[in-house]
C-alpha cells in the first residue's frame, strides 16, 4: 500500500470513529439537555447542580454507546481500568462543562432557561473536544495487532535505492 494509500485508510477510519462518536454524544447531548432541562423545570435544585446531574446521567448513556458501538472492535481485555479511566475523563469533561454554565449563570448573571441551555451547550461542545481525544487515546485504545498493522503499513512500499535514482544526464547502474 502506498504512503497516500495508507494515510487515506487512516483518515477514512478517523472519519468513521469521529461519525460514530458524535452520533452517540449527539443522543447524549439529548439525554444531557433533556434531563437538566427536567430537573430544572420541575424541582427547586440550581441551574448548576441540575446540569450537572444531567451530565452524569449522559455519561453513563454514552459509556454504552461508546463501548458497545464505536468502540466495539477496541481492547475490551482490562474493563475495570477501562471503566476507571472513562470515568476519570469524564469527570475532567463534567468539570469543563459545568464549568461553563456556572461561569454563565454566577459569574454574569445569565440563568434564563434559553440562556442556560445555551451555555450547557457550549460546554458541552468545549468538553465534547477534550473527550473525543481522551477516550481514543487512553480509555478505548486499539488492539496491539491492529496498531501494529497501521504502523506497518508505511514501510510496505518498496523504495527504490538512492544509487539508482537518476537525475537528468547521469544513467543508473
Amino acid at each position: 500500500m502506498s504512503e497516500r494509500g495508507a494515510l487515506r485508510a487512516r483518515l477514512d477510519l478517523l472519519a468513521r470513529e469521529v461519525a460514530k462518536f458524535g452520533a452517540v454524544g449527539a443522543l447524549g447531548l439529548v439525554v444531557n439537555i433533556a434531563v437538566s432541562n427536567l430537573i430544572w423545570r420541575t424541582t427547586d435544585i440550581p441551574v448548576v447542580r441540575a446540569g450537572l446531574m444531567g451530565t452524569v446521567v449522559a455519561i453513563l448513556f454514552n459509556y454504552v454507546g461508546f463501548r458497545y458501538w464505536t468502540y466495539r472492535d477496541r481492547d475490551k481485555s482490562g474493563r475495570t481500568r477501562e471503566l476507571t479511566l472513562f470515568l476519570l475523563f469524564s469527570a475532567a469533561g463534567a468539570v469543563i462543562e459545568t464549568g461553563v454554565l456556572y461561569l454563565a449563570t454566577y459569574g454574569f448573571g445569565w440563568n434564563s432557561p434559553v440562556q442556560s441551555n445555551v451555555f450547557k451547550v457550549v460546554g458541552i461542545s468545549i468538553a465534547t473536544l477534550f473527550r473525543f481525544w481522551s477516550y481514543r487515546t487512553w480509555v478505548f485504545r486499539t488492539l496491539p495487532a491492529e496498531e501494529a498493522v497501521l504502523s506497518a503499513d508505511r514501510f510496505l512500499e518498496p523504495r527504490r535505492p538512492a544509487d539508482e535514482v537518476t537525475t537528468p544526464g547521469t544513467v543508473s547502474r
